[in-house]
């Protein structure tokens, strides 16, 4: 009810004086909740497109011994496509870990425009199978790779055995370096049964059972006693249960068998 407040009138029954009338509209109860979501909506997309940049600027970290950040961007390149807030990091996070020698990556926003990506690259413990090559950690990765490295040992095995060939290897490492041996290959076969190729190609039997033992046995007492030899050597079998026996190569007389003891 509005009443005018003439001139000298004055105020009567509670009435508001005119000019000081006031009224309000009640959003919630004016709008259904169907249209108070579509406003919200339309709020929200206005302040994307208003806040929403191109991806300028790509922020780099990792220590980019095998892989190179120009490689990394030009990865990511099919998914630079989109803006700052509509970029996919789980597909560019994806696109990066494709490299080889990317172990893992992780893509993160840092506001305005930029993409912060991290770089985890493997660390390369041996040659594995025909062409590829296998991390410390157990990994096969960079398959068919360019990268080959001669010089590394090379390990091989059944499918679902690399972690346990990789492990292997690298509790041989010490034992090695102290009998001043150096490892050309080492696998595992669908027996279980382990070998060993030393550089100067000597071939180390160690068979399926008591693996520690006769290794142990290798190092500690056949190296030990042969060493004076050992370019001589063809093979030695650790496949005995309390001794060894060693294959000489042709240019020595015969064939030599010592400490020959039980069997696998």
């Amino acid at each position: 009810m509005w009443v005018t407040k003439m001139p000298g009138a004055k105020r009567q029954g509670g009435l508001r004086p005119p000019g000081r009338a006031r009224f309000g509209i009640s959003w919630g109860r004016a709008l259904s909740p169907v249209a108070m979501l579509a406003v919200v909506a339309a709020m929200l997309l206005a302040a994307r497109v208003f806040l929403d940049h191109p991806v300028r600027n790509l922020h780099m970290e990792g220590s980019f011994q095998r892989v190179t950040p120009v490689e990394v961007q030009a990865a990511m390149a099919p998914g630079l496509q989109d803006s700052f807030l509509t970029a996919n990091l789980a597909e560019l996070r994806g696109l990066v870990e494709s490299l080889d020698w990317v172990k893992r990556a992780q893509v993160a926003r840092q506001w305005p425009d930029t993409l912060v990506i991290r770089v985890t690259e493997h660390q390369v413990a041996a040659r594995w199978g025909d062409s590829s090559l296998i991390s410390r950690e157990g990994e096969i990765f960079a398959g068919e790779s360019r990268y080959m490295f001669p010089e590394l040992p090379h390990l091989a095995g059944p499918a679902n055995t690399e972690r346990r060939v990789v492990e292997r290897y690298l509790e041989l490492q010490g034992l090695l370096g102290a009998a001043n041996l150096t490892l050309a290959a080492l696998s595992i076969d669908e027996r279980g049964s382990w070998r060993m190729q030393l550089q100067g190609g000597q071939t180390i039997r160690i068979g399926r059972s008591d693996v520690e033992q006769r290794l142990d046995r290798f190092f500690h007492l056949a190296a030990p006693l042969i060493r004076n030899e050992f370019e001589q050597v063809s093979h030695v079998d650790m496949r005995y249960t309390n001794g060894f026996s060693v294959g000489w190569r042709p240019v020595a007389s015969g064939t030599a068998t010592a400490a020959a003891v039980g069997g696998e």
